[in-house]
């Protein structure tokens, strides 16, 4: 528990602006425990477990690490937000970022849709672990280049989670590599034999997407091959 219940509860002292002293007379309790706790040193009981979750206003969940939601709701797929959206249009009067997530969320579906079709989840499960990291990569830089955000949010930590990060893609392009190549069983080789595709066929397929998806390929190439120069 303490792993998690002290780099979230100094989280929220930090992003509520409070003092460890203050959080520490608030809760009832002397400085020096709070200190202990926020640094792992010591564990606490339930009764303040659930004291904590009253005066952040978050459940029990979220303080040990159980939910990523504060409420402590799980989420569902039928919970997650509809992509299409009116407002995905408007990015501070920007046009640039939404062509750009355009592309990408546009292509992304005939990724997904192409993996629905092979029915493999181990295949699945490497391909999403492979793009949830590259999402997260990018947010932690962007996170962190305000130094008013509180490091406490993640819980690799800032000297580790570079290289962590990309061992654990290397990993999960292994593992996906694998499947693909039938060493890891005959099931996502065969699935391979269902990914043959042209650029008629995916523009036949998907009328929508599939003009996000060239595009995307093209300013990728040409990002890969300026380094040949």
């Amino acid at each position: 528990m303490a792993m998690e219940f002290n780099r979230i509860i100094t989280l929220l002292r930090k992003e509520r602006g409070i003092t460890q002293k203050q959080a520490a007379q608030d809760l009832g309790i002397s400085q020096a425990q709070l200190s202990h706790y926020e640094k792992g040193i010591r564990e606490c009981g339930l009764e303040f477990v659930v004291q904590v979750a009253d005066y952040y206003n978050v459940s029990c969940d979220y303080l040990l690490g159980r939910s990523a939601e504060r409420s402590g709701q799980t989420i569902r797929v039928e919970d997650l937000p509809d992509t299409a959206s009116p407002t995905d249009s408007i990015y501070r009067g920007s046009v640039l970022p939404v062509m750009y997530k355009k592309l990408i969320e546009n292509s992304l579906d005939i990724l997904f849709d192409k993996l629905a079709v092979c029915k493999d989840k181990d295949l699945v499960t490497a391909v999403s672990n492979y793009l949830m990291l590259a999402v997260y990569r990018m947010f932690r830089h962007l996170y962190q280049a305000s130094p008013k955000n509180v490091a406490s949010m993640f819980r690799v930590s800032r000297a580790r989670w570079q290289g962590y990060t990309d061992a654990a893609m290397h990993a999960a392009e292994g593992d996906l590599l694998a499947q693909l190549s039938g060493e890891d069983g005959a099931q996502a080789a065969r699935a391979a034999s269902q990914l043959d595709m042209t650029t008629t066929s995916l523009t036949t397929d998907y009328p929508r997407h599939a003009t996000s998806l060239l595009n995307l390929i093209k300013n990728s190439e040409e990002a890969v091959r300026s380094l040949q120069r």
